[in-house]
């Protein structure tokens, strides 16, 4: 009989499986059954964010006495590399492999969740005490177990659960732009590790020129997301062309905003190998992007993309948003004079496809500055009007201006950023109030009618405001 295996040769065993287990589980799943496009976009998505979520777990796992691990070679911020990302695919592509193969009813899916979430669970509680000498659990092992699951298996659950319905774009596409962000940029600069080499100011300065490098891209992906009902990853694309937002300046803002990010980061530190990531950006939208995407964007939208593409550069940008930008409109109250003066402020500047109409002739009643714009059709899909009220209808409107007015929308449309705006508006006097075609025929300021157009000429008419045909 042969007696226990040697610490050694029990480790590479444990690593061996850690990784190889999970790994042959995708691979039986995809043998089995060719995965969708929709089934492979949501196992990247739940993989992704388990990636992302249980790394700092497992760092700060020992800070917290949970588990230690007891590791050499292949060791990130002293986690073992391959237990990571077998532990990754089995909370994320497992299981979102396992949901696109089953089919359940709305009544269904909830329970069908929670019984996938209880043997992940069970299963996980059943490894870990086996991941000796490797993995060294401490008494308080069980609360690291429930973070995990409540930060990393749960949401990876549900976001390859929604990806599958195609439902809750907005946050599918919001947990896209922050694993991302943590995957595709923030690793490798921590892995890295630059120390500044500049002053304190100079870093700073840099640090912020970073984040507003980022505003473009994650402007886009909101854009994917509410106009095109779909998000940034490829196979989980919209269903709309979109050509609102950045991409009415610039045809690949999200690449562009990771190269620039790159670039911005390199100088910061003073550090060349964050320009790969720059070099990385660049190849990818050049060679697959433009290839994969591309062509996808051809089949799906015809003439429509190729006027689009004619009409927008990849990487430099526009200053003036171009004319495929959809025309819409910003109704704003012709009895308030704050308002008047927010709709000559955009009359004087000439904005691209922006119609001002008085408030009081919108067939609703309406209570803020309210901004709307029919959605690009694909065929066979019916798209709702793009709609937005308050500060989001001005931030949407400033894109219509240039460049510089578009950075700071982008900025003001932020979450966060958006609903402070609004609670200091109102406090400053532009709360909520209605519009009603009783409160022209009383006597107040009326705006004429106007004439939205490509190119359109604004002028002041007696004090107020109208646009006019060229």
């Amino acid at each position: 009989m042969t007696g226990p295996l040697d610490p050694g040769t029990a480790a590479v065993v444990v690593r061996g499986a850690a990784v190889a287990g999970p790994l042959l589980m995708v691979v039986a799943l995809c043998v089995r059954r060719t995965p969708s496009s929709r089934a492979v976009g949501a196992a990247v998505t739940a993989t992704a964010w388990a990636a992302l979520l249980l790394l700092p777990l497992n760092v700060a796992a020992s800070s917290f006495g949970w588990w230690t691990f007891h590791a050499t070679g292949a060791v990130w911020f002293g986690v073992p590399v391959d237990l990571w990302l077998g532990w990754s695919l089995l909370w994320g592509a497992v299981p979102a492999l396992v949901l696109s193969r089953l089919r359940t009813g709305p009544g269904r899916g909830a329970g069908v969740l929670v019984l996938l979430t209880a043997a992940l669970v069970w299963l996980d509680l059943a490894l870990m005490p086996l991941g000796e000498p490797v993995v060294v659990l401490g008494d308080a092992w069980l609360a690291g177990e429930v973070l995990g699951v409540a930060t990393a298996l749960v949401p990876a659950l549900l976001l390859a659960r929604w990806t599958l319905r195609r439902t809750h774009v907005v946050l599918r596409a919001w947990a896209q732009a922050v694993w991302a962000g943590g995957l595709l940029l923030a690793l490798p600069v921590l892995a890295l590790s630059p120390e500044p080499r500049w002053p304190a100011p100079l870093t700073s300065i840099g640090v912020q020129l970073t984040l507003l490098a980022c505003l473009p891209g994650l402007a886009a992906m909101q854009e994917l997301a509410a106009v095109g009902h779909g998000t940034p990853l490829p196979y989980d694309p919209p269903s709309r062309l979109v050509t609102s937002g950045p991409y009415a300046y610039l045809r690949n803002p999200m690449q562009a905003t990771v190269a620039a990010s790159y670039a911005v980061l390199a100088l910061t530190f003073g550090e060349p190998a964050l320009l790969v990531g720059t070099l990385v950006a660049v190849g990818y939208s050049a060679g697959l992007g433009e290839w994969h995407e591309g062509e996808q964007l051809r089949q799906a939208f015809g003439p429509s993309y190729q006027a689009y593409r004619a009409a927008v550069r990849p990487w430099l940008p526009r200053w003036r948003p171009a004319p495929v930008l959809p025309a819409a409109t910003l109704w704003i109250a012709a009895d308030c004079v704050e308002c008047t003066g927010v709709a000559r402020w955009f009359a004087r500047r000439g904005p691209v496809n922006l119609q001002l109409r008085p408030a009081a002739e919108h067939p609703e009643v309406l209570y803020r500055v309210t901004y709307e714009a029919p959605a690009v059709r694909a065929p066979a899909v019916r798209a709702p009007a793009v709609r937005a009220h308050g500060v989001a209808a001005v931030a949407r409107a400033l894109t219509h201006v240039h460049l510089g007015w578009a950075l700071a929308g982008w900025a003001l449309d932020l979450p966060g950023v958006r609903h402070f705006g609004q609670l200091g508006a109102d406090a400053f006097g532009a709360g909520p109030r209605p519009s009603r075609q009783a409160a022209c025929a009383s006597g107040a300021a009326v705006l004429p009618r106007t004439v939205a157009t490509p190119a359109a000429d604004h002028r002041a008419i007696n004090g107020d405001w109208v646009t006019t045909s060229a």
